[in-house]
């Protein structure tokens, strides 16, 4: 499984199993599965209510846990929380994680943030990271940042490589994690010629050339399954590399077009729902 180490030295894996929109017994089974087909990488958070059953998983797969990288994300109700982290931690069965987010730029984020600084100097997380974060909201926090974030999470595929973002955090080597990385299942990204004619010429799928892709471009992608053959055909693109002029025809996809487009108000409401992190099974 190739690597790519983060700006604090920190190695992750290129290639993780999401498990968002997945159910605590759809979770734990996909995650089983991604580790038996030797994924380390497994992203959460406390919004998606299945940390306990990735934490269940973890101690069922028989993989050590030095040998796993978790990241997970406090949710904006919990910014401001003391024991925020702590019962993360308890919720995932364990005493530190690998990389913690904060998952939306809504509440109070900058105290969201401080608390990432705090857990990494206690080393309950091992690298921090942001989540969905652009513009002006994105500026503030790294005006406040006393330790520059080593990861952050974008939705980004061949449509929309958040190149402006990624600009604004270079100067910091912050490394981009990719969620909707093959387009949330956009039939038409799939069917662009470009795929289609790779995947002939190199025996794979339209979307595991676009994992490549994202691979290739230095993006840290999570594809998310609840189908262990999907799991297991996301993991298998390290056999084969794009030429250059392959990427290059791929980088002339991107119309900056994203699926998810929330106002920052939409943002703020949704971010005060309040999930039932603690009851969750």
């Amino acid at each position: 499984m190739l690597k790519f180490t983060l700006s604090n030295g920190a190695e992750i894996p290129a290639l993780g199993i999401g498990t968002f929109l997945l159910t605590p017994d759809q979770a734990e089974k996909s995650v089983i599965a991604a580790l038996g087909d030797g994924y380390r990488l497994i992203d959460t958070a406390n919004a998606y209510v299945n940390e306990k059953a990735v934490g269940r998983a973890m101690k069922k797969s028989g993989v050590k846990r030095d040998e796993i990288f978790l990241s997970t994300k406090l949710w904006p109700t919990v910014y401001k929380a003391d024991d925020a982290v702590e019962k993360t931690l308890e919720r995932l069965g364990t005493d530190y994680v690998d990389l913690l987010f904060i998952h939306q730029p809504a509440g109070d984020y900058i105290a969201g943030y401080r608390q990432l600084e705090k857990a990494y100097r206690e080393g309950k997380a091992r690298s921090i990271g942001i989540s969905n974060f652009h513009g002006e909201k994105l500026q503030k926090l790294l005006d406040a940042a006393e330790i520059m974030p080593h990861v952050i999470q974008l939705e980004a595929h061949p449509y929309c490589t958040q190149k402006e973002t990624m600009q604004a955090l270079a100067p910091f080597g912050t490394r981009l994690m990719a969620w909707y990385p093959l387009g949330h299942g956009d039939k038409k990204l799939m069917q662009e010629e470009i795929f289609v004619s790779l995947a002939e010429k190199y025996g794979k799928t339209p979307a595991q050339i676009i994992l490549r892709w994202h691979t290739q471009k230095g993006f840290i992608v999570i594809p998310g399954s609840a189908n262990p053959d999907h799991i297991r055909a996301n993991a298998d693109i390290f056999d084969f590399a794009l030429t250059d002029e392959e990427m290059e025809k791929i980088a002339a996809l991107d119309k900056n077009i994203r699926y998810y487009n929330a106002t920052s108000e939409q943002e703020e409401a949704y971010a005060g729902m309040y999930p039932d992190m603690d009851g969750q099974k």
